[in-house]
């Protein structure tokens, strides 16, 4: 199994030196070592702190991970890179440049754009701004390492400050060039920063094209500004293997909570450049035009026609698709350790740990709150059960479900050890004030009827029988549930936050639910 690489990725910093320092040095010893952080947006501000910079120069102090961070968004932060030599600031701070593509020695390629773009008739135009033929370079180096056409991959990670159009709505600044971009080269990963919030979107597929025949995913994340008063996320750690050693079934491996590309109703029209088309072009080359807005969809936007103002559908699950239901042939058989009636119990996918469980549903119910009285009966006799075998352990379990952006009933078990399983309704409430959302203590679950009927929601139930829930799902984080057991006071893993970065291979998962199902036979009712 190739090594995953450990990476930081951090907002916009805008100067303030020397609290960011401070924070790489202790991430890094709790969490880390990480081979690389990469920041977003502005690093340097109005009010750059460069006499704490220059203790670094002199290497008085020396930066604890490799830092690189994008160019300037505006003229007067230029000031701050005159002095860089070959993109060096100093030791373990290093500028990436206005644009190209930077592969590490582990493989790892990060493609980047920096500052904003620039206005066709601006006489601004400078290293804080880019342009289209900026951007036409960067997808042209991503593609130039495929060997032949309709082998792309995808690249790692984009990095850009400015977010891209359409991936969410009322964006300042948000630009149209950057969706292109990232709609060429499909990143794995793309993050942005200086609009002072932070947003996750769930994986979006996107669709293939000449240089691929892959649904290769993206995942976006924008970042707050490093620390922003109201204590939005602003840093995002990971683990990832490079994407040219990955198998192919892992990049294109698709999950319930999916969403089509938020690109896909733009205008990317293949347009002429110098009087040539892209069919005419010897190397098989083209071009967006990204100045053209679709009239029509514009059109359609300010008609009062009811028909042509219709919502876009929400997105449908497919018994016969679902990961999780055990008559479809998608689902992950070697996962499953116990099956009863109505529910069975897997590992996770992804876990945080070799005990971290999964109940399922057997048949496709989307939460909870719709079983029957049958049902639920048995849902309580697998927490339990699961209870006693952590409890056997010395650890205390953790139970959350989320019926947000998912189509199959699931409900994640992890054990905490028992001197800090005390922390997790902290964690938890920490958690809620950083993401804004407000939790409330319900009566313990005696039945489905004390989960909402209507709408989504995630509850969690904590190991003293506190029982914590919100309603409140608008920009709810999809990770929310593994971000409290990851927290640095918990199981101190934050890179494990994402599952997709925990992947093993399918003889570790094999070696992982064998001894589960081993250790798990005493307290199995189903056996």
């Amino acid at each position: 199994m190739e090594q995953k690489l450990k990476l930081l990725v951090c907002g916009d910093v805008r100067g303030k030196l020397k609290s960011f320092f401070a924070r790489i040095e202790n991430v890094n010893k709790k969490s880390g070592p990480f081979d690389l952080v990469l920041c977003v947006g502005d690093f340097f501000g109005s009010n750059s702190e460069i006499d704490v910079l220059q203790e670094y120069k002199r290497n008085v102090k020396t930066v604890a991970a490799p830092v690189y961070i994008l160019g300037p968004t505006a003229k007067q932060l230029t000031q701050y890179y005159e002095e860089t030599r070959d993109g060096d600031i100093c030791t373990n701070l290093s500028y990436l440049g206005k644009r190209g593509v930077y592969t590490t020695a582990g493989g790892l390629k990060i493609a980047y754009l920096s500052g904003t773009a620039s206005s066709q008739n601006s006489s601004e135009a400078g290293e804080w701004t880019y342009t289209k033929a900026d951007a036409i370079a960067v997808r042209d180096s991503c593609l130039a390492s495929k060997a032949n056409m309709g082998d792309f991959r995808g690249i790692d990670i984009l990095l850009t400050s400015q977010w891209p159009l359409g991936m969410r709505e009322n964006v300042k600044d948000s630009c149209k060039l950057v969706s292109w971009l990232a709609d060429a080269i499909k990143p794995r990963y793309h993050f942005c920063g200086i609009n002072d919030e932070f947003y996750e979107s769930p994986p979006y597929r996107n669709l293939p094209d000449k240089n691929t025949q892959m649904e290769l995913a993206t995942r976006f994340v924008g970042l707050a500004s490093f620390g922003n008063p109201e204590k939005k996320k602003h840093i995002y750690a990971l683990s990832i293997t490079p994407v040219e050693k990955m198998r192919v079934l892992e990049l294109i491996q698709k999950t319930t909570d999916e969403i089509q590309s938020p690109y896909q109703e733009l205008s990317l029209n293949i347009m002429e450049s110098e009087g040539r088309s892209d069919r005419e072009k010897p190397d098989g080359q083209y071009f967006y035009d990204m100045n053209t807005y679709d009239d029509n969809r514009r059109n359609k936007r300010r008609s009062n026609e009811p028909h042509q103002c219709q919502k876009r559908q929400r997105p449908t699950f497919d018994q016969e698709t679902c990961w999780f239901c055990l008559s479809a042939g998608s689902i992950e058989k070697h996962l499953i350790i116990s099956v009863g009636d109505h529910f069975y119990l897997a590992l996770a996918k992804g876990p945080i740990s070799e005990t971290h469980i999964l109940i399922l549903s057997i048949t496709h119910i989307q939460c909870a709150a719709l079983l029957s009285d049958e049902q639920w009966a048995e849902l309580v006799r697998f927490k339990q059960a699961l209870t006693q075998f952590y409890a056997d352990r010395e650890q205390k379990v953790f139970f959350y479900e989320r019926n947000f952006k998912t189509g199959h009933l699931q409900i994640n078990a992890i054990g905490i050890d028992d001197n800090v399983a005390w922390k997790i309704q902290h964690v938890l409430e920490d958690k809620g004030e950083e993401y804004s959302v407000q939790l409330e203590k319900v009566p313990k679950l005696g039945s489905p009827a004390d989960l909402p009927e209507r709408g989504p929601y995630f509850v969690a139930e904590l190991p003293d029988g506190t029982v914590m829930l919100t309603r409140q799902m608008k920009g709810f984080p999809l990770h929310f549930g593994r971000e409290i057991i990851c927290a640095d006071n918990l199981l101190n893993c934050e890179e494990k936050a994402d599952w997709r970065q925990c992947n093993c291979s399918k003889e570790e998962e094999d070696e992982m639910v064998k001894n589960f199902r081993e250790n798990f036979k005493p307290y199995d009712f189903t056996v």
